[in-house]
C-alpha cells in the first residue's frame, strides 16, 4: 500500500510538473524554433455559430477590422442550424466580405466547420469562436509562422478574464496550459490547439467528423503529414469566463469526452518508432493527464487506510483532505471562491471531476455530437 500511495502521488505530480520539467530539460539539448517571415497568404477565416444573435455582430466587427489585405481574406460564418436572428445579422455584413454558410440541420460544430471548409478558398484556414476577440494585428502575426515549411498549424494563446476583468481560477489554469504549450513547441510540437482560435494549412484540414474535436484532430493530421503544431505568444485570443458555472462544468465534460474519442481512434501516435518524441508527448499530455482523477481517488483512499500507521501518513491525509475542503468551500460559497487560495483548488477539483465524468460517459458508449456555445 505505501508503494501504491507513492506511485499515485508521483504520477499526479509528474502529469502536471514532471512532464513540463522533462520538456524544459529537453529544450536545453534540442531546441526547435520557428522561422517566421513576412508573408500574406490567402486566408479563409471561419467562424462557427449557433444562436449567437447577442454576440455575432461584435465578433464580425472585430473580424472585418483585422489588419490584413481585404483581397486576401475570405470570412465565412458557418451557422449550425441557428433559429434566432444570427443568420440575418450575418447577412448584414455581406457587403463587407462576409459569407454565410447556412447549415439547415444542426449537426455539431465540426460538421459546420466541414461545410465551411468545402467552400473555403484560402491556402490557410483560420477557425474561431464567436466569443473570442482578436487583436487587429494578430492575423498577420499568426501567418508569419507559416513561412516555416515544417509548420502545419498554429495555435493562439488563450487569455481568460473574470467578470471583474481580473484573472479567474480558469485563467490561472489556462496560463499553465499556455506555458506547457510553449515548452512543447520549443522542443517539438504542440499536442493540442486552442479550439477558440487556431489556423492550419488547408491540406491539413480534412476528415472533420461531428464527434471528433477539430482542433485536436487537425494537430494529429499535421503530425501524420510530417508537419508540426506551434503556439505563438504574440497571437492572443481573449475571452471571459462563463456566466454559468454549471454549464462550464458540462463544457469541460464535453471537451474531455470528445478528446477521449479522438485519442482512442488515433492510438498509432503512441508508437515512438514512428512518431518519436511526439509519442511521449501524446501519452503524457493526454492519457496521463486524463488518468489523474483515478490517481487522486486512489491516493486519498489508500492514505486514509494508512493514516493510523504513522504521523507522516496522517499529515499527508490531512493535507489532501484540506485541499478538497478548500475546493468544497469555494463551491458552496462564491465569496470564498474569489480568494486565490480557494479558487485554484476549486478549479483543479472541478477539472478532474469533469474528466472522471467524461470517462464514465465514454465507457458507456456516449459519443457527443451536438455542441452548444458557453455563455460568457
Amino acid at each position: 500500500m505505501p508503494i501504491l500511495l507513492c506511485s499515485c502521488i508521483f504520477l499526479v505530480f509528474f502529469a502536471y510538473f514532471g512532464y513540463p520539467l522533462s520538456l524544459y530539460l529537453l529544450s536545453l539539448l534540442h531546441g526547435r524554433g520557428v522561422e517566421k517571415g513576412d508573408i500574406t497568404p490567402r486566408v479563409t477565416f471561419i467562424i462557427t455559430a449557433f444562436n449567437e444573435e447577442k454576440r455575432v455582430r461584435e465578433k464580425l466587427e472585430n473580424t472585418v477590422a483585422l489588419d490584413y489585405p481585404a483581397l486576401l481574406l475570405q470570412v465565412i460564418v458557418a451557422s449550425d442550424g441557428s433559429t434566432d436572428r444570427t443568420n440575418d445579422i450575418v447577412r448584414e455584413f455581406e457587403g463587407r466580405g462576409v459569407r454565410l454558410v447556412e447549415v439547415k440541420n444542426r449537426g455539431g460544430k465540426e460538421n459546420a466547420q466541414r461545410e465551411a471548409v468545402a467552400v473555403a478558398q484560402g491556402e490557410i484556414l483560420v477557425f474561431s469562436d464567436v466569443a473570442t476577440m482578436i487583436e487587429a494585428g494578430a492575423l498577420r502575426r499568426m501567418m508569419a509562422n507559416f513561412a516555416d515549411a515544417s509548420v502545419g498549424c498554429v495555435s493562439s494563446v488563450d487569455r481568460v478574464l473574470g467578470r471583474d476583468g481580473k484573472p479567474c481560477g480558469e485563467g490561472a489554469y489556462v496560463r499553465y496550459e499556455m506555458w506547457l504549450r510553449e515548452l512543447e513547441g520549443r522542443v517539438n510540437s504542440l499536442v493540442g490547439l486552442s479550439g477558440s482560435f487556431f489556423a492550419a494549412r488547408k491540406e491539413v484540414c480534412r476528415d472533420f467528423s461531428p464527434d471528433m474535436q477539430s482542433d485536436f484532430r487537425t494537430l494529429l493530421n499535421s503530425m501524420r503529414l510530417g508537419l508540426r503544431g506551434v503556439s505563438d505568444p504574440e497571437v492572443i485570443g481573449l475571452y471571459q469566463d462563463v456566466a454559468d458555472t454549471s454549464r462550464e462544468f458540462d463544457r469541460k465534460v464535453r471537451t474531455v469526452l470528445r478528446g477521449l474519442t479522438v485519442f482512442f481512434r488515433n492510438l498509432e501516435f503512441l508508437n515512438p518508432f514512428r512518431y518519436g518524441l511526439f509519442a511521449y508527448q501524446f501519452c503524457c499530455h493526454k492519457l496521463l493527464r486524463w488518468l489523474v482523477p483515478f490517481f487522486l481517488a486512489a491516493s486519498l483512499l489508500i492514505n486514509a487506510a494508512l493514516a493510523p500507521v504513522s504521523g507522516l501518513y496522517l499529515f499527508l491525509f490531512l493535507a489532501q483532505a484540506g485541499f478538497y475542503v478548500c475546493a468544497l468551500a469555494g463551491w458552496r460559497s462564491p465569496s470564498l471562491a474569489r480568494s486565490l487560495a480557494v479558487k485554484l483548488p476549486l478549479y483543479f477539483a472541478t477539472v478532474n471531476l469533469a474528466i472522471a465524468v467524461a470517462w464514465l460517459r465514454y465507457l458507456r458508449g456516449n459519443r457527443l455530437v451536438m455542441w452548444t456555445p458557453s455563455q460568457r
